[in-house]
């Protein structure tokens, strides 16, 4: 059966229905909702069919709408698969009901924070923030200033419009860098500094891709992303640096079966797969994300975890006061 692929967009999200329930033989087919991006889903989702031999079809759109339509599908979820996505937000989904419970045997020789109390969810990959610097853009920007190494750097007035950070209500992105402040400095510094580094601020993008791209086309100096994003347009030439400040968050990128899930055998075995080194190298290879599997390779050219400084960040809390913190986030902010 051929591979069929479906982009996530607000048109596919009308049709959807139609496009996962045709005929009796789709139901055969393994379905996933997918909040990492095409390329790495399509890589992905390819080799574990050429080694199983179990079609794969997915839907692809930012972390909010992925996870908001799981939660509203719970008891008829349209999809099998939730792929992606830090481990704050499943925790989201599993407090409303919306994942099944598999401990899957290939996540045996994980690290603790990599698996779940309940088994619900597991990483796959470990997502760290920073900060990257568009170095051509900077040097012609802001002569005599040294590229920012702190998360106190961004306050510079200098900077004002040439920062770019994604839309915390839309993306987890944003939401774990918001998390990332307050837990480091408190509920009250917390917000002023994200107030004061909010006038700094040129774009809030919903896509957590987005800053890393944009400084790769140059459109800004200074980017707040996920160092692997970072790391992996620099590698592919366009100059940025990334840059790992002190007291920063780590998460993984999570995957969990969909609660009522129709291909639960199906399911498992894709979970297992993610979980392999052979499928975490092949991330790595695409997004420069570090493997959580500590069997699996480290894409050359990424961030390694001995360069990190990271603060203990509490997933619970960020999951728990989610919506209170995005409503003041929405008001005090944007």
């Amino acid at each position: 059966m051929k591979k069929t692929v479906f982009i996530f967009s607000a048109v596919t999200m009308l049709f959807s229905v139609l496009l996962f329930s045709c005929d009796e033989k789709k139901q055969e087919t393994l379905k996933i909702y997918s909040i990492i991006h095409d390329e790495e889903t399509e890589a992905l989702t390819s080799l574990f069919t050429k080694k199983t031999g179990i079609p794969v079809s997915y839907l692809r759109a930012t972390t909010g709408e992925i996870v908001n339509r799981v939660i509203s599908e719970k008891d008829e979820p349209m999809a099998d698969i939730l792929l992606g996505g830090a481990s704050s937000y499943h925790i989201q989904a599993d407090k409303a009901g919306a994942l099944e419970t598999y401990e899957s045997p290939s996540a045996k020789n994980l690290p603790s924070y990599a698996v779940s109390s309940d088994n619900t969810w597991t990483g796959f990959c470990v997502l760290t923030l920073g900060i990257g610097v568009n170095e051509k853009r900077f040097a012609e920007k802001f002569p005599g200033i040294q590229i920012p190494s702190t998360w106190e750097d961004l306050l510079n007035p200098a900077f004002k419009g040439e920062i770019v950070m994604t839309n915390p209500a839309a993306s987890s992105t944003g939401y774990l860098f918001v998390q990332n402040q307050l837990q480091r400095l408190g509920d009250e510094k917390g917000w002023d500094y994200l107030i004061s580094l909010s006038k700094n601020i040129g774009q809030f993008p919903d896509s957590g891709s987005a800053p890393a791209k944009l400084l790769g086309t140059g459109e800004y100096a200074i980017g707040i992303s996920y160092l692997h994003a970072i790391a992996k347009y620099n590698a592919q030439g366009f100059g940025l640096k990334p840059v790992a400040p002190p007291q920063s968050v780590g998460d993984v990128d999570c995957i969990a079966i969909l609660k009522n899930a129709k291909n639960l055998s199906a399911a498992k075995k894709f979970v297992d797969f993610m979980l392999s080194s052979e499928a975490q190298e092949l991330m790595g290879l695409i997004t420069f994300t570090i493997p959580v599997n500590p069997e699996a390779k480290s894409q050359e050219g990424s961030v390694s975890i001995s360069e990190l400084d990271l603060i203990n960040y509490d997933v619970q809390k960020a999951s728990d006061q989610k919506n209170d913190v995005l409503d003041k986030w929405s008001k005090s902010i944007k």
